[in-house]
């Protein structure tokens, strides 16, 4: 199946909103025997087109061409469609939004328009098989990402044992806190004391461990667990 796949003329779209480096991409996949350019597109909506068009084995795409993005959203369209074409995104970025937006609609490689011819050659073979090594570069912001991801369980977590802990009239206060309201305006809404919810608010800082409500409030709407406060 391998040997079929490697003497099949790999058939490619190049999709840039750059006609020079269109040209010069396409010049690097003509000069090779297995690969042909059957057309190159502009705009992530000619992309599109052509691909439902033209049907080709591979689509070398830029991220950004009429707008942010443009590429991966055409990519998406393009594999609701037609999902046995491969798609390897063209950029220049490497921040970590866009890399994990390439890989999550269904990229098999992502690669730096700076590489040079034949690392892109290689990588298009290698796109074809569906076989594309994860890259030093992706593979260290996959490293990054399951460390933020572990991170966040942990805060999580103890922020949920902490949550668990509350009483009804804490949990009131800090909803009411979620709101933006102050301690006098929660004094008159609880209709109590006002040293009576300075009091239960130093017993909620100390749970949280915190020095100041404002942290609080941040920490749970950064963490998007409001919703719990509002049963």
């Amino acid at each position: 199946m391998e040997n079929e796949m490697l003497e099949k003329t790999i058939g490619l779209i190049v999709a840039d909103d750059l006609a020079i480096l269109r040209d010069h991409f396409c010049s690097i996949i003509n000069g090779e025997k297995d690969m042909k350019v059957l057309a190159q597109a502009s705009s992530g909506k000619q992309a599109v087109q052509l691909a439902s068009e033209l049907k080709p084995d591979l689509m070398l795409m830029d991220i950004e061409m009429d707008m942010r993005h443009d590429g991966i959203f055409a990519a998406q369209e393009i594999l609701a469609a037609n999902p046995e074409i491969r798609i390897v995104f063209l950029t220049i970025h490497e921040d970590d939004d866009t890399v994990f937006n390439a890989f999550e609609v269904g990229a098999v490689d992502y690669i730096l328009k700076t590489i040079d011819s034949s690392e892109l050659v290689a990588g298009i073979r290698a796109a074809y098989r569906r076989n594309s090594p994860i890259r030093p570069e992706i593979a260290s912001k996959i490293r990054n990402e399951f460390s933020r991801i572990r991170r966040n369980e942990s805060r999580i977590f103890d922020a949920m044992s902490i949550v668990s802990s509350l009483t009804p009239s804490e949990k009131a206060i800090i909803t009411l806190l979620l709101q933006g309201k102050k301690p006098a305006e929660i004094t008159a809404i609880r209709n109590v004391e006002l040293t009576t919810i300075k009091s239960q608010i130093n017993v909620i800082l100390k749970k949280f461990n915190k020095n100041r409500t404002k942290e609080i409030v941040k920490m749970i709407k950064d963490m998007n667990i409001a919703h719990l406060f509002y049963r």
